[in-house]
């Protein structure tokens, strides 16, 4: 080897050795990232069957496919979670379930699929229903960036709401990455949810959302300010991101804060606007308009 190759290798290794933070070198435990991006590639194929993978199923072979499909999901997921079990166990500060309840805990998560399909129909329709640039429920499924991110959300949140370590996290930001739209699988959300555009949405952790609720693209439901124990570290676990009722619209840019911010039923949330306090139901919050000049351009730019 090059010498001067082999003193950055053994550097890096020095550094590797030492470095807690990301020293994973024999770290057999973690979860295998492709093949968790895998099996959700395979989870989409059950839950919108045609529109992604086989294509040519006739009606009578659909119970057979999934049932294949669903074997084969059941083996590579049953190995991750053994992973993020695993990982769960070596790290004190983490709850999770023990090792040898993976099985169980797959076993769940495949039974709540078809009501996460459910929703997932209804986040479509919704998806249809609130854009009149939208052709067909098919447009949203295929094209539409807040269908991607809901999809990967349902699933992600059914393994957090189970206490899996890691995995929610892997699927939620490789559609934040894919998306543009940051969801943290621990928010709850409601039926028939639409995220219209999506670029830039952040939705935090302890969000709560009900049914038939739309955001745009830039909005934020986020923490108004991290509280901190004695020592000064951030406390965890604490509701920190806002709830919304049913029937709400936040429009495009605005930002919602605050644990304790609640947003009442059939509510409207403006462009724009900064809320850290809650609205009564069936409210408009909205802000003062811009001062807008029109002016002669005079050819500058």
């Amino acid at each position: 080897m090059n010498p001067a190759l082999r003193t950055v290798a053994d550097a890096l290794a020095a550094d590797m050795v030492a470095d807690d933070r990301m020293r994973h070198a024999h770290a057999d435990h973690l979860p295998d990232r492709e093949a968790l991006l895998n099996t959700a590639e395979m989870l989409r194929e059950i839950v919108f069957p045609g529109f992604f993978g086989t294509r040519n199923l006739r009606e009578q072979e659909v119970a057979d496919h999934v049932a294949t499909r669903l074997a084969a999901v059941d083996l590579a997921l049953c190995e991750q979670i053994t992973c993020g079990l695993s990982y769960g166990a070596a790290h004190p500060s983490i709850t999770a379930p023990p090792v040898d309840q993976a099985g169980a805990v797959t076993a769940s998560f495949l039974q709540r699929l078809p009501d996460v399909r459910r929703l997932l129909s209804l986040d479509v329709q919704a998806a249809y229903d609130g854009d009149p640039a939208a052709r067909h429920t098919d447009e949203a499924i295929l094209c539409y960036p807040g269908i991607t991110a809901m999809f990967v959300h349902r699933i992600a949140h059914e393994l957090y709401t189970l206490r899996v370590p890691l995995i929610p996290r892997i699927w939620q930001e490789f559609a934040h990455a894919q998306t543009g739209i940051d969801i943290h699988p621990g928010a709850s959300i409601g039926e028939s949810f639409f995220v219209d555009h999506g670029t830039g949405v952040v939705i935090g952790e302890t969000t709560m959302i009900g049914d038939r609720c739309k955001v745009y693209q830039g909005v934020t439901l986020g923490a108004r300010s991290f509280e901190k124990d004695e020592r000064g570290k951030i406390k965890r676990g604490t509701k920190r991101h806002p709830t919304l009722g049913n029937d709400v619209t936040v429009y495009a840019g605005a930002t919602v804060l605050g644990g304790d911010t609640h947003i009442g039923d059939g509510c409207v949330i403006a462009g724009g606007v900064f809320l850290t306090k809650s609205v009564p139901a069936d409210h408009v919050a909205q802000g003062q308009p811009p001062e807008i000049r029109i002016r002669p351009h005079h050819g500058l730019a």
